[in-house]
């Protein structure tokens, strides 16, 4: 065992960090592959804690028809993907926000399976993690903002556009008009529609009568009651 350790500390003290950055930053792509199952590992981890009962798997399948239909009805699509919607987002944020961000992680995760049957557009897998699986398992985080429902809704629907960000300058990038950089095609591309998609979904969770909702989602029904 102790010939083990010595080989493995002996092999990576030869480990040459330079030529791994080097490396990393010539293949953006294998970073953002590493980085995005590690938070796809982390959700996971996360939504392996709830305990799911009937009451809620049927509001998650209510709120994830509900997003369905509000993505069909689309303001505008973009051509390589991507839409400014009737406030899809708000179902699922509205569920992270009344059970917590761990069922918020796993409303993400089917919303975003179910986009992508709606809307598929794949170059390859990264791209995929980065489009469709992560930034909709973003919306889980307002369910760490408790009653600040706006913040909330701020910081998920931003962190969402970071995702779609990322994969617009390191996938997309070749679709900028020539002389534009990829940084300012997908800043410009990926902001304006999340600027708008975000934007709606802000003001409804704004207007909504949340404590009203909390309170009619987390009411037991009758055979609760009874038990």
């Amino acid at each position: 065992m102790n010939a083990i350790i010595h080989n493995f500390i002996t092999g990576f003290r030869t480990v040459n960090f330079n030529d791994v950055k080097g490396q990393l930053l010539a293949n953006p792509s294998t970073f953002l592959a590493i980085f995005g199952v590690l938070i796809l590992v982390f959700g996971f981890i996360k939504i392996r804690k709830v305990k799911l009962s009937t009451k809620m798997i049927a509001q998650i399948g209510i709120a994830l028809a509900l997003s369905s239909v509000l993505q069909i009805f689309r303001l505008y699509h973009f051509p390589e993907g991507g839409s400014v919607t009737l406030g899809s987002l708000v179902p699922i944020i509205i569920i992270a926000i009344v059970y917590g961000p761990e069922v918020g992680f796993l409303a993400g995760f089917l919303h975003g399976m179910i986009t992508l049957i709606l809307d598929p557009y794949i170059l390859q897998p990264v791209q995929f993690l980065f489009d469709y699986p992560l930034p909709s398992m973003a919306l889980g985080l307002a369910g760490y903002f408790g009653n600040k429902k706006v913040l909330g809704a701020v910081v998920a629907i931003f962190v969402k556009y970071i995702f779609h960000f990322l994969s617009g300058v390191i996938f997309f990038g070749s679709y900028a008009p020539k002389g534009m950089s990829p940084i300012i095609y997908s800043l410009t591309v990926n902001g304006s529609m999340m600027l708008i998609e975000g934007g709606i979904a802000v003001v409804i969770i704004a207007l909504l009568p949340m404590d009203l909702i909390i309170k009619h989602i987390k009411q037991p029904i009758k055979s609760e009651i009874l038990q």
